[in-house]
């Protein structure tokens, strides 16, 4: 679906809100974030990274916390997610986690692969586990598996 008009009012939005965070209030890089659904702005942030120590904090995962909150679910389909950058691996998982209906983004990865690292990630994530950076390593894997069993057993287990 190419976008339209409103889509691209909405990127601008989330461009003047890239500017914000890195340039003007300095709270973490150089990346905003706008959430709309029915055509209308739900939530939006910048990177928050510096302003609040948290390493997860950046524009996209803000918005849609605070669009999660403003809707009162965690479920954001209907939504559209205008971000000033392409999504890293942690904003674009949680937007698919939110349900988020379509991505939009202004700027690609090596518009600023200088500044960070989001292809390396990228990269480092579809190696071997062995391979990787942090090389994760599974351990106590069946004392984890009797809660999935347990959990399983549950009428009500929390299903998203």
């Amino acid at each position: 679906m190419a976008p339209n008009e409103q889509d691209k009012e909405m990127m601008r939005e989330a461009i003047k809100v890239m500017r914000d965070a890195g340039v003007v209030n300095k709270t973490g890089g150089p990346f905003g974030c706008v959430i709309a659904k029915d055509g209308k702005i739900v939530a939006k942030s910048g990177n928050r990274v510096l302003a609040d120590n948290d390493p997860s904090a950046h524009a996209e995962v803000c918005t849609i916390r605070k669009a999660c909150k403003e809707l009162g679910t965690w479920d954001l389909s209907g939504c559209t997610l205008y971000t000033s950058c392409q999504c890293c691996p942690m904003c674009y998982s949680t937007s698919f986690w939110a349900r988020v209906d379509k991505v939009y983004y202004a700027a690609a990865w090596d518009d600023y692969d200088d500044l960070f690292s989001d292809a390396e990630i990228n990269a480092d994530l579809k190696k071997e586990q062995s391979d990787m950076k942090l090389k994760p390593e599974c351990m106590l894997r069946d004392e984890a598996k009797i809660v999935w069993e347990e959990f399983r057993k549950m009428p009500d287990g929390a299903r998203y």
